[in-house]
């Protein structure tokens, strides 16, 4: 399984690197998690430089992908380049997910038709230019397209991955790893609360 977590320049550390640690706890020879950025180097809006792990071809090819967020996700949109290998985005074959203003990103792909979406508060007002419904809450997800609004609430999407790849119990053990002493089971209750309304349902059990 491979899940790409598409990094941009001016990227919010949050949004990408709390993710990436979370889907990372998943211990497993064909689990591979990766930034994907648009070249060799992204800086982020704090100014940490990290590397890319892949190209963003290779993230539209990936089983789930994250769109994270950052100062400049604007000017992705408007960058015909960039967007055109984003079109090869299809939730009909990965999960898709979006960040805070990556929100935005799917809007303007026009996967976010007839699907509310969650956001942060500075990106709310462009989503809904776009003509998608935001929602105030830190995460909704339909089929296999997911928001989280916030950047607190990007654990939520890396849970929602695992469980959809790997199942509760695997998303439950990386959340338990990640949450504060003391607050562990509280913690994943709340993730729950936030993400179990919009998992699949269980199939049935065949007779």
């Amino acid at each position: 399984m491979h899940i790409a977590i598409l990094t941009f320049e001016g990227y919010n550390e949050l949004d990408s690197l709390i993710a990436l640690g979370v889907l990372n706890r998943i211990k497993s020879d064909d689990w591979r998690v990766t930034i994907a950025s648009p070249g060799p180097r992204v800086r982020s809006m704090n100014g940490v430089v990290i590397e890319q792990m892949s190209t963003l071809e290779e993230a539209c090819a990936a089983d789930a992908v994250i769109i994270g967020s950052g100062i400049a996700t604007r000017e992705v949109t408007e960058d015909p380049t960039t967007m055109q290998v984003l079109r090869g985005l299809d939730p009909a074959r990965q999960l898709v997910a979006a960040q805070c203003s990556g929100a935005l990103v799917l809007a303007r792909l026009g996967l976010l038709n007839d699907v509310p979406a969650c956001t942060d508060l500075i990106t709310k007002p462009w989503v809904v230019a776009a003509g998608v419904q935001v929602l105030d809450q830190p995460f909704y997800a339909k089929d296999n397209i997911a928001t989280a609004g916030g950047c607190l609430a990007s654990h939520y999407l890396a849970a929602w991955i695992i469980t959809r790849l790997q199942g509760r119990n695997a998303a439950e053990r990386a959340l338990h790893y990640v949450a504060p002493v003391g607050e562990k089971e509280e913690y994943i209750e709340r993730a729950w609360r936030n993400i179990g309304p919009y998992l699949p349902a269980p199939a049935p059990a065949l007779l």
